[in-house]
């Protein structure tokens, strides 16, 4: 995951005040350090989303960052574009790209971890360009009455996590390893077309299943 705009460097705060800083998660990471905004998403939270939620054979990830969505999609059979403002060394894909000023989408799905920074225009933006749009967020991202709009009339359906994912950590953390992320996470599919039912919350696991079996609703 990345930004779409690049953030000048700045030092990095003592190492006493980082590990402070992490043991409130990734909330607590000031901007200089965070630069980017690049957390690597977990294999498991993709594996979890391709269980529950149809996906089309061709797909853009527009922060693809490192690549770990990315990989994980094409290992199960998908065509995916990755972009990204910065090149991270993903496979295959095209950096210098910055997601919020495009106005063509190369795919009619986008599936993407966004710059926490950036989520509110990354979404916006994404139905802006995409039929379906579906983001690995923050639970709290319900809250807020800056996306009623977001919220009331284009998400979809939300798939939370029965356990807490593995913590994200950006590249080149040298603190303590944390197994799990100190806040809930959720799978957010919002569709172009205004909804006109509830929106679905339904629980999933994070967990590979035994036997390959799916959830999907």
């Amino acid at each position: 995951m990345s930004a779409a705009q690049a953030v000048l460097f700045e030092a990095p705060e003592p190492p006493q005040k980082r590990k402070q800083d992490f043991a409130t998660a990734a909330l607590a990471d000031p901007l200089k350090i965070r630069k980017n905004d690049t957390y690597e998403t977990p294999d498991c939270a993709t594996r979890a989303l391709l269980r529950v939620q149809r996906l089309p054979r061709r797909i853009w990830e527009p922060a693809c960052g490192p690549g770990a969505i990315v990989r994980v999609l094409r290992a199960a059979g998908h065509q995916v574009i990755a972009t990204d403002l910065v090149d991270y060394g993903c496979e295959d894909s095209t950096s210098r790209v910055d997601f919020l000023m495009e106005t063509v989408a190369p795919a009619k799905t986008l599936v993407t971890n966004p710059p926490f920074k950036n989520a509110n225009e990354f979404v916006r933006h994404g139905l802006q360009l995409c039929d379906t749009v579906v983001m690995l967020l923050r639970l709290a991202f319900l809250e807020g009455a800056q996306r009623s709009d977001l919220i009331d009339r284009h998400l979809d359906r939300v798939w939370v996590g029965r356990e807490r994912l593995p913590m994200m950590h950006r590249p080149g953390w040298d603190g303590p390893i944390i197994t799990e992320s100190a806040m809930p996470y959720a799978w957010f599919v919002f569709r172009k077309a205004p909804r006109n039912r509830p929106i679905r919350l339904q629980r999933m696991s994070w967990r590979d299943p035994v036997g390959g079996a799916n959830e999907r609703g």
